[in-house]
C-alpha cells in the first residue's frame, strides 16, 4: 500500500508542478515558441532542446513540442534521433534520482513488503509500463523515479526506455519538420510502436 501512495505522491508533486507553472510553459513553448527559443540557441540548439527534455522531469515542459522543434530545425532523422536521445537521457535522469534513495531508506520508507512487490512489479511487467508511458502527461517521470526506487534492473530498463522513446521521437520530428502541429493520431502511434518493440526486444 505504501507503493501506491508513493507513486500517488510523486505524482502529486508533478501535478503541483504543472499547475504552478504549466500555463507559462505552455503559452511560452508552443511549437513557434519553443522553434524559436533553440534557434536562438544557435549551434547549441540540439543541446538546448535536450535540456528541456530533461528538465521536463521537473518542470511541465510541452516535450512532444519540443520534439517537434527540433524536427522543424534539424529535419525528422537528426531531430528524431536528437528529440530520442533527449527523452532517453530525462528517463535516466528520473532512474538515477530513484536511486540516489538507498536501498535502506527505501525500505524505511516503503516498508519491506511493498519493497519486495514494487521489484517484483518492475522485474515481471515494468518494461511494458516504462516503454508505453513516455508520450503521456506525468506517468513517464513517475514511472522512471520508482523504477529506480524499487531497482528495477537497469538493462531492462534501459531498453524499455529506448523503444519508448525512439518511435516517439522520430514521429514528432517528423510532424515538426512537415510544419504542422501534432495531430491526435500521433499519440495512438507513440503507444503502438513501443509496444511492438517492447514485445520484441524483452526476448533478449
Amino acid at each position: 500500500m505504501r507503493l501506491l501512495y508513493g507513486f500517488l505522491v510523486l505524482g502529486m508533486l508533478f501535478l503541483v508542478s504543472w499547475w504552478i507553472w504549466g500555463g507559462g510553459l505552455e503559452a511560452r513553448f508552443g511549437l513557434d515558441g519553443s522553434i524559436a527559443w533553440l534557434e536562438s540557441a544557435g549551434p547549441w540548439a540540439w543541446a538546448a532542446g535536450m535540456g528541456l527534455l530533461v528538465l521536463d522531469l521537473f518542470l511541465p515542459i510541452p516535450g512532444t513540442v519540443v520534439m517537434s522543434a527540433l524536427g522543424f530545425i534539424y529535419g525528422p532523422w537528426i531531430g528524431g534521433l536528437i528529440a530520442a536521445s533527449g527523452s532517453v537521457a530525462g528517463g535516466l535522469a528520473g532512474y538515477g534520482i530513484g536511486r540516489c534513495c538507498g536501498e535502506r531508506m527505501t525500505r524505511r520508507w516503503l516498508g519491506d513488503r511493498d519493497y519486495e512487490n514494487g521489484r517484483l512489479l518492475f522485474g515481471r511487467g515494468g518494461g511494458w509500463l516504462v516503454a508505453l508511458s513516455r508520450a503521456l502527461p506525468i506517468l513517464p517521470e513517475v514511472l522512471a523515479c520508482t523504477a529506480g526506487l524499487v531497482r528495477m534492473p537497469f538493462r531492462k530498463f534501459m531498453m524499455a526506455l529506448v523503444c519508448g522513446s525512439l518511435p516517439m521521437g522520430l514521429l514528432f520530428a517528423m510532424i515538426g519538420a512537415a510544419g504542422h502541429e501534432t495531430p491526435a493520431w500521433a499519440l495512438l502511434f507513440s503507444l503502438v510502436i513501443p509496444a511492438i518493440l517492447w514485445a520484441l526486444a524483452r526476448k533478449w
